[in-house]
């Protein structure tokens, strides 16, 4: 049976349990933060990455940091303690909290290893709330299509202009006018991308948060930030790195952009947590077709292959959360009965 977050800590302070219920939820938590930084997050901060890859990492990491502790702190200051914007008021604490929930970051550890650019809205919010999977997956689904048909549709527009441009200057150091505008519009899709996720990575601590947790979860988040940073970004960054020209400046600048906008428009439309990921695997592809079709930059087939793949393996993280949302559940169900039967002996 769920019960509210207060009332649920309340009662496992006065049962004596609450020290086991801790250690999970922390290490739900510290899990949850490593995988989704590393998977979802270098999604959105990829190009950053790559277009500014010679610039010393601790600049960017101190950049995506300050951003991360603004969006943080005025999450929690505007949403009454909690820190993901509202997203979790209907995905409330388990009751136990067994340590069977801390397996879904744990798998998304392996999948990020391999370099599959997964849902962590699917793996791991889905087996707190497996009811909200049909809502979450058909809002992602949507996002993926928007995402595909505007990235057509821009840069059918720009690509023989723009984009061709991009193309025959890549060598060119680019302008301070585009280095602003490219942190810009980083800063601002980050930010989009964080009020999204963020109910990833909290759904394992108590909400309202207290100010303690707040800080901890912060200094951890951003070490954690650093890390990636350090190492570059990890196997996803190959996504990234594997489409046309991404580490120009100057392009990185547009789809940043892009990214950032069809996420507010989501963020505005409903508070019903969503995949990123698929956006952000649809706005790549729908790049990449325009600039084979436009500019001819590989065959349709090889453009075919990239995108068939991108979507296999962001399927096969979706074919993941499922099980695990399904299966979870049952098991922690049996789980308890079990601790229980086997108390009264």
């Amino acid at each position: 049976m769920r019960r509210s977050s207060a009332a649920s800590f309340a009662r496992t302070r006065s049962s004596g349990g609450e020290p086991m219920e801790w250690i999970i939820m922390i290490a739900g938590f510290v899990l949850a933060s490593y995988a989704v930084v590393a998977n979802d997050a270098i999604q959105t901060l990829g190009t950053f990455l790559s277009s500014n890859r010679k610039r010393p990492w601790w600049v960017l990491w101190a950049f995506a940091a300050g951003i991360l502790s603004i969006v943080l702190l005025w999450g929690w200051l505007g949403h009454a303690g909690d820190p993901s914007y509202g997203r979790l008021a209907k995905i409330p604490h388990p009751e136990p909290f067994s340590w069977l929930f801390v397996l879904p970051p744990l798998v998304l550890l392996v999948l990020t290893r391999l370099g599959m650019p997964v849902s962590t809205t699917f793996l791991v919010l889905t087996v707190f709330s497996p009811k909200s999977l049909g809502s979450m997956v058909s809002k992602s689904l949507l996002g993926y299509a928007v995402a595909f048909v505007v990235a057509v549709l821009a840069y059918a527009a720009i690509a023989r202009v723009v984009e061709r441009r991009f193309l025959e200057t890549s060598n060119v150091p680019p302008s301070r006018f585009w280095t602003v505008l490219q942190w810009g519009s980083t800063g601002f899709l980050w930010a989009q991308w964080l009020i999204q996720d963020l109910a990833n990575i909290f759904v394992y601590l108590p909400r309202p948060l207290s100010p303690a947790l707040l800080v901890g979860s912060l200094v951890l988040m951003v070490a954690m930030l650093g890390w990636i940073f350090y190492k570059g970004g990890g196997p996803i960054q190959k996504i990234v790195t594997s489409k046309t020209n991404t580490a120009d400046i100057r392009a990185a600048t547009i789809i940043d952009l892009l990214f950032g906008l069809v996420l507010l428009y989501f963020k505005e439309h409903s508070h019903i947590p969503m995949s990123t990921t698929w956006v952000f695997l649809g706005l790549l592809a729908g790049r990449e077709l325009s600039l084979t079709l436009r500019l001819h930059v590989r065959t349709p087939a090889q453009t075919g292959g990239i995108i068939l793949r991108d979507i296999g393996k962001a399927t096969l993280g979706l074919v993941v959360s499922v099980v695990l949302a399904l299966l979870l559940p049952v098991l922690a169900d049996m789980f308890s009965v079990s601790t229980a039967v086997a108390a009264t002996h």
